[in-house]
């Protein structure tokens, strides 16, 4: 597998809000940013004044902060993936746990069974190792990770010995050329 490296960095064009109702916000705040904060924020705080009521003294900070974190460290890009916002790499990771991953099998010709699947303990397994050693919630985590063993149907994995060829254009030409003789005769037929 041949691994390719940018010494250059990607282009970066996006657009600032640089005033919000008369206000001047100097440089600009990037708007697809501002945009994912007001989300965040009506989500949060709909889905809190619905359970909690009207902010209070002791609660507003509540109300306020969880989505300022999420948005100014989920904006920044990411470590792992250059051209990616933080919160795009946690939300790929978060829908892995929990729903899992479709394996793709003979290049998609045919659906994975259910037992074909990656199961709930391989997809959780690193991260709940010291919850599950634990005393008080360990029988839950393990209940709910499930069987250790891995179900009928699902083997070992299946090493492939793939090899590449490279037809010049002399092998091209003659497969042409054969299938061009071919529809000849069919034509005259």
């Amino acid at each position: 597998m041949r691994l390719g490296q940018t010494y250059t960095e990607h282009f970066r064009i996006e657009t600032r809000q640089h005033e919000i109702l008369g206000m001047d916000l100097g440089e600009g705040i990037p708007r697809r940013a501002l945009l994912l904060g007001m989300a965040l924020y009506v989500v949060w705080d709909g889905a809190l004044l619905l359970l909690l009521g009207l902010p209070s003294r002791f609660t507003a900070t509540l109300y306020i902060l969880p989505p300022l974190v999420t948005v100014v460290y989920g904006v920044q890009r990411s470590r792992r993936t250059d051209r990616r916002w933080n919160i795009t790499n946690w939300s790929l990771t978060v829908r892995y746990l929990v729903l899992g991953h479709r394996p793709v099998i003979n290049g998609g010709r045919r659906a994975a069974t259910r037992s074909e699947w990656l199961g709930r303990r391989a997809r959780w397994e690193s991260k709940t190792q010291t919850l599950a050693r634990s005393a008080a919630l360990g029988g839950l985590v393990e209940r709910w990770l499930g069987d250790k063993d891995v179900p009928a149907g699902a083997g070992a994995p299946i090493h492939l010995a793939a090899r590449p060829r490279l037809y010049g254009p002399d092998a091209v030409a003659r497969a042409h050329g054969r299938k061009a003789h071919r529809n000849e005769n069919e034509g005259d037929a």
